[in-house]
């Protein structure tokens, strides 16, 4: 009668019992009494899923179920948007310029070019074309390139507050830039972005990019599932055709990415990360993008010949060159950027000032000459390229516009030849980003984008910087100021990022 009435009182605990809590407050007996009871039932469905395997798969799926459950799911409505890309209207001849094609090492010495809304429609010796009611533009004594392509461009406008102009944008087009591609975008404003530029809205470059990376600092990745998954943010959603896999862990993370973007059809870079170990079995594993220099000095051709056979692109970035000062330092220690009007128009005053005025702290300094790294850095490049191998410019957004010009000088300098690094700076920049059948060389049926320079670029290839006009889709640009003066004649207005400088009004000393 003393047990049952004990059982009874453990029992009457047990059910007034509902939390840990609650069962301390009753004391150490009632503890005990929950810790036999839980026991004694976890032992008995031990025993019976072992004698019923039935039962013990029924019970793992319908913990599976309860699991799913507790995760949040929100309803998704795919909605589409549409707007019209801007195309524009009616046939113009370029005559008797120098036309540097980028069909292998085909330079037309006297030609013209024929251009019908925004793709060329013909290509010939100067004379040789019928041109119809063509409006006809001479460029006698000039040199005409295929349109310049930044490969790692970060050109980066206000985030989160879409804005009508974006000086970045115009000062990449008016120094002849006419598609970007921004490994690492940060936000996703620069899709909106890009579409306003499609639709003629503002003036600028093509917009490629990756999105936001795929890094470290995000993604948890547990499994190839998973990780196929976080993928489809960029190719169902954002709609990017690109990513950056930016070290996201060990090398099994790193395949389940380039398992996953070979799926999803997405072209995947990575980030160099001054670690010679890991870009290699980045290129063994397959990727075909490489950002920054390749961090060690002399390359020997174990390593240039394996880069160029496995058409890894190689975008060195030497204005923020590895293993020594920034090349950036040098041009601006040894040109006069500050006191260019063409930069000042297309780049807000205190942008420039912050960066050109001194060069002091963060920023860098002086260096001598023997210093600077970035020609040894070039050299590899040149070897990578001569054997077959894909390269291309990347300004990393360090000075917007005249930077491309100081990076693609900067890759010359390891004693590329200049042709060499015009292709570097369009078909094989093109092909890195799989955009060769459309851009990157002068041919019939190609995108209308071309550069229109003073002086020639295979005599110097600082001549690249002698920009008079830039097409960009059919439409042409003044090089000096972006006004549209082909097929309609516009302003373009810098007032957005530009403003006048006070002037005295008063006659007192």
């Amino acid at each position: 009668m003393e047990d049952s009435v004990k059982s009874a009182k453990k029992s009457k605990m047990m059910a007034d019992a509902d939390s840990v809590a609650s069962l301390k407050a009753l004391g150490t007996e009632a503890v005990k009494a929950a810790d036999s009871v839980a026991k004694a039932k976890k032992d008995a469905l031990a025993e019976l899923f072992k004698n019923d395997k039935e039962k013990a798969k029924s019970d793992s799926l319908h913990k599976a179920e309860l699991k799913e459950g507790e995760t949040y799911k929100a309803d998704e409505k795919q909605v589409k948007l549409y707007y019209e890309k801007d195309i524009p209207k009616g046939t113009v001849l370029l005559t008797n310029a120098r036309i540097v094609t980028m069909k292998g090492d085909e330079v037309i010495e006297k030609g013209d070019i024929l251009i019908e809304n925004n793709r060329i429609k013909e290509i010939g010796i100067s004379g040789s074309l019928d041109a119809g009611k063509a409006k006809v533009f001479d460029m006698s004594g000039k040199t005409i390139t295929p349109g310049f392509i930044d490969t790692h461009a970060h050109m980066w406008p206000t985030w989160g507050l879409h804005k009508n102009s974006v000086w970045m944008y115009a000062a990449n087009l008016a120094y002849g830039v006419t598609t970007t591609r921004d490994p690492q975008t940060a936000t996703t404003d620069v899709l909106t972005y890009g579409n306003m530029v499609d639709a003629g809205m503002i003036p600028g470059p093509r917009i490629y990019s990756t999105g936001p990376g795929v890094g470290y600092w995000m993604y948890n990745l547990k499994s190839l599932d998973q990780t196929k998954n976080i993928l489809k943010q960029y190719s169902k959603y954002f709609n990017t055709q690109y990513i950056k896999m930016y070290r996201v862990g060990n090398r099994q993370h790193r395949q389940w990415v380039i398992m996953a973007a070979k799926e999803q059809k997405l072209m995947p870079t990575t980030e160099g990360g001054l670690d010679f170990k890991l870009n290699m079995t980045q290129l063994i594993d397959g990727y075909p993008g490489h950002e920054h220099s390749i961090p060690i000095y002399p390359l020997y051709q174990d390593v240039t010949k394996t880069i160029a056979e496995s058409k890894m692109a190689v975008t060195p970035t030497l204005l923020v060159a590895y293993g020594g000062p920034w090349a950036e330092n040098y041009y601006y220690t040894t040109e006069s950027p500050l006191h260019d009007p063409k930069l000042n128009r297309f780049t807000p005053y205190e942008e420039l000032n912050s960066k050109a005025r001194r060069r002091a702290g963060g920023l860098g300094g002086w260096f001598a000459p023997e210093d600077h790294v970035f020609t040894k850095h070039a050299e590899g490049i040149n070897a990578i390229f001569e054997q077959g191998g894909l390269a291309g410019i990347g300004s990393h957004g360090q000075l917007q516009g005249l930077g491309y010009h100081w990076e693609l000088w900067s890759v010359a300098s390891g004693g590329m030849k200049a042709h060499d690094a015009l292709k570097v700076a369009t078909i094989s920049g093109a092909e890195a980003l799989g955009l060769d059948k459309e851009l990157g060389s002068i041919e019939v049926g190609k995108l209308a984008d071309l550069v229109i320079m003073e002086s020639n670029p295979l005599e110097n290839i600082r001549n690249t910087n002698t920009i008079t006009h830039v097409m960009k889709n059919g439409r042409i640009y003044d090089g000096n100021t972006l006004d549209e003066v082909y097929p309609t004649s516009r302003k373009m207005d810098a007032t957005p990022w530009t403003k006048v400088a006070p002037v005295s009004n008063t006659t007192l000393k």
